[in-house]
């Protein structure tokens, strides 16, 4: 029996010194050394975790909080913490002992000529896996890296909620500016539309003139209802992101000026692993490569011996003949160890599945760098192009709409024709919207550079944003 025992310990210690190590619990981020676009360091810049309220829009911080209240995607991120949070407990239970109480009672005859006899009995049973290989550690280890994963996904749906209500909002605010635009538009060549029919009945305008002014103002109604339309499919949509009633928030959008676009908003880190260290996806997705390195360590455990010790505590008591007796009982094992011989490559297998399962969080992980690095890149070159544009494109609009404004003076003498005055009204519409459009896009620009660093996340142990 001793040498049976002494092989035993000897058998599991040089299976322990063949085990196979984890793979790399973090993998290279493969990030750039710089940016290729430059940096947006013009004007005052402000922290990007509250640069909604350097925009000085209040309604926007409130529609920010409504919609992240009532978000889908929020409330599946909070609801993947609580069973992340519930796995972890439930491998952390598997490092300590398990302790059943047990409580039974009977009354028979278990011999013959033996009288009845009573009995009651309760105690206590315990039980403990040594981790003599780490394989209940790994997997406590998985499911921690997981929950910190699942808490960083949660503050990425709600980055992502705000980004996507301050879009919409902005788109709804240049929709309505453009919708003021073609308004104003269409009033004037309804107008001239006006002017031209009485002077063709007074037979100073010849019919064809008259025709075009007509279509003209035909064309600008038509557009005008056409942006009506797209600016309340808008508001549908940002009814559906906040969840406020549509004629309550029609009414306080109407009351909010479009934000202006200014020249910087926030500042990011130039060194690109610094900035992308602020994305709460990259962040999962480093700790879902941790995970599956823990999962393979796990894997690799079942294939040795485990060692288990239990034991009991308990007390009997007997009555019997109008006697009674009371027993106390005690044990202090099993120590037993189990070595797996055979399972027909089954352990095996859940090796290779758990290595083929790290390799693919890797390609994940680094899949996710460069995606976001591609998406720092993108916003950078928008912004800097719509500061570059935004100069011309003002002049153009003033330009063009002192044109108008002489070419109408000029028609109202008579000095100019109708299709010069169309034209130059063409032009200048044109122009106009474009100021318009141009500022959407740099405020879309600036939401799409939050949204691509993180929206000033930081790692768990700095964050000050609180969990469900």
């Amino acid at each position: 029996m001793k040498h049976l025992r002494w092989t035993l310990v000897g058998t599991a210690v040089w299976l322990s010194a063949c085990a196979s190590t984890a793979p790399p619990t973090s993998a290279p981020a493969q990030a750039p050394a710089q940016w290729q676009a430059p940096l947006p360091h013009q004007g005052q810049l402000g922290d990007l975790a509250s640069w909604w309220q350097r925009l000085d829009d209040p309604l926007l911080v409130q529609l920010i909080d409504a919609a992240q209240s009532v978000s889908p995607s929020m409330a599946s991120a909070a609801s993947r913490i609580g069973q992340a949070r519930a796995t972890a407990v439930g491998a952390g239970a598997a490092l300590m002992p398990s302790l059943d109480a047990t409580a039974s009672a009977s009354r028979g005859v278990s011999q013959p000529a033996v009288p009845i006899a009573s009995t009651a009995q309760a105690g206590l049973q315990a039980a403990w896996e040594i981790d003599l290989f780490g394989t209940n550690r790994a997997a406590l280890n998985a499911a921690q890296a997981r929950q910190q994963g699942a808490q960083a996904q949660w503050h990425d749906a709600r980055v992502a909620v705000a980004a996507e209500v301050a879009s919409q909002y902005v788109t709804v605010r240049a929709c309505a500016l453009l919708r003021g635009l073609a308004g104003e538009d269409a009033q004037s060549r309804q107008e001239t539309a006006r002017l031209s029919g009485l002077s063709t009945r007074a037979g100073f305008t010849a019919p064809a003139v008259d025709a075009l002014a007509r279509a003209s103002a035909a064309e600008a109604k038509n557009r005008l209802v056409q942006q009506l339309t797209q600016c309340d499919i808008y508001l549908k949509a940002m009814v559906a992101l906040t969840g406020l009633p549509e004629a309550d928030l029609a009414q306080k959008l109407a009351a909010a000026p479009m934000p202006p676009a200014q020249i910087a908003l926030f500042s990011i880190a130039s060194i690109p692993a610094q900035a992308l260290a602020q994305r709460p996806d990259i962040f999962s997705a480093e700790r879902d490569v941790a995970a599956a390195s823990f999962d393979v360590g796990n894997a690799q455990g079942q294939r040795y011996p485990r060692l288990s010790l239990s034991g009991a505590i308990g007390g009997m008591h007997v009555r019997s003949a109008g006697a009674s007796d009371n027993f106390n009982t005690w044990s202090i094992g099993p120590l037993a160890l189990s070595l797996p011989l055979f399972d027909g490559g089954q352990r095996s297998a859940n090796v290779d599945a758990a290595q083929a399962r790290y390799t693919e969080a890797v390609a994940v992980y680094r899949g996710k760098v460069r995606q976001a690095v591609r998406e720092v890149e993108e916003a950078l070159v928008n912004l800097r192009s719509s500061a570059d544009r935004a100069a011309d494109t003002q002049v153009a609009a003033e330009g063009y709409q002192a044109s108008f404004a002489a070419t109408q003076a000029r028609y109202q003498a008579g000095v100019a024709s109708l299709p010069e005055l169309e034209d130059a009204r063409r032009t200048a519409l044109a122009a106009d919207t474009n100021v318009i459009a141009l500022q959407r896009e740099r405020l879309l620009a600036w939401v799409a550079l939050y949204r691509a660093v993180g929206g000033g996340w930081t790692s768990p142990a700095d964050s000050t944003a609180s969990l469900p």
